[in-house]
């Protein structure tokens, strides 16, 4: 004896309907794409003002190098040692007789130092100050 052919009790995949969606259905990509977004966005602004820093940075050493070169051997000096650390001499300026003022630009930052010449005196046979003991 033969067994009867069941019948189909599911329909043919072609002619399936989708499960019904959720409203919520699609929300995952726009919210991680929002994400990668600020992500994005904090990084370049990271990346701005690091480079806003190390700007100052570099600008304050090279107006302070600047300053005490300017002070003791004048604008060239000065000027010389300003371009040594990748900077512009914008200004160079005598307050007194012995005190310089320079503005050096380094990048987009600007900064400005002063300096006088420091005198050593040191006088032969004159013995500098005692070690200092350890208690």
């Amino acid at each position: 004896m033969s067994r009867p052919r069941p019948r189909h009790t599911t329909m043919p995949p072609r002619f399936r309907r989708p499960p019904p969606r959720s409203p919520d259905a699609g929300q995952t990509v726009a919210l991680v794409a929002l994400i990668v977004a600020a992500i994005a966005g904090a990084a370049v602004l990271v990346g701005v003002y690091g480079g806003l820093v190390v700007d100052r940075t570099r600008a304050k050493d090279a107006a302070d190098a600047a300053a005490l070169a300017g002070a003791v051997d004048g604008e060239s000096a000065a000027r010389s040692l300003a371009e040594a650390n990748h900077g512009t001499l914008e200004q160079f300026r005598r307050i007194d007789e012995r005190t310089v003022e320079v503005t050096v630009r380094v990048g987009r930052a600007r900064a400005t130092s002063r300096a006088e010449p420091i005198v050593v005196q040191v006088r032969a046979g004159v013995p500098g100050p005692p070690p200092r003991s350890s208690p």
